[in-house]
């Protein structure tokens, strides 16, 4: 391989590359869903006035879907599967944090009143990957 062939290569490594961590649905979050197996953008939940996010979902091990965009003013609920033990929803920065659960149906519900990014993740399973996120445009 030539040194243009190499560099038109690398170039396209890089722009790929650079489309996994900042774009792609990924906006705002940086690198915060690098370790997230079911993470592949954000899901559009505008328009509603009420979304429903899974807590121990698949595996037991993943919130469904991990990442959402929404407007203002929505309800999110967290809803749990009894899936994978006991599980809880905590912000990033501590702005909201839930209760810990394991049996399927218990809730944990936010207004989302303000625009913002709102990465959060299940405490006991956060290395695991169990990581989510809203964005409220």
């Amino acid at each position: 391989m030539d040194r243009r062939s190499f560099l038109g290569a690398a170039a396209g490594i890089t722009t790929v590359g650079a489309g996994c961590i900042g774009g792609g649905g990924n906006e705002g979050y940086g690198n915060w869903f690098s370790d997230v197996e079911n993470y592949d953008g954000e899901t559009d939940r505008t328009g509603r006035s009420e979304v429903t996010v899974r807590v121990g979902a698949e595996d037991g091990l993943k919130f469904s879907p991990p990442a959402i965009v929404v407007d203002q003013g929505t309800l999110v609920r967290w809803t749990w599967t009894g899936q994978g033990g006991r599980h809880n929803v905590v912000e990033r920065d501590d702005r909201f944090r839930s209760e810990y659960h394991d049996s399927e149906g218990s809730t944990f519900e936010r207004t989302f009143e303000k625009t913002g990014v709102f990465p959060y993740y299940c405490e006991p399973h956060r290395t695991l990957g169990m990581k989510g996120g809203v964005r409220v445009e």
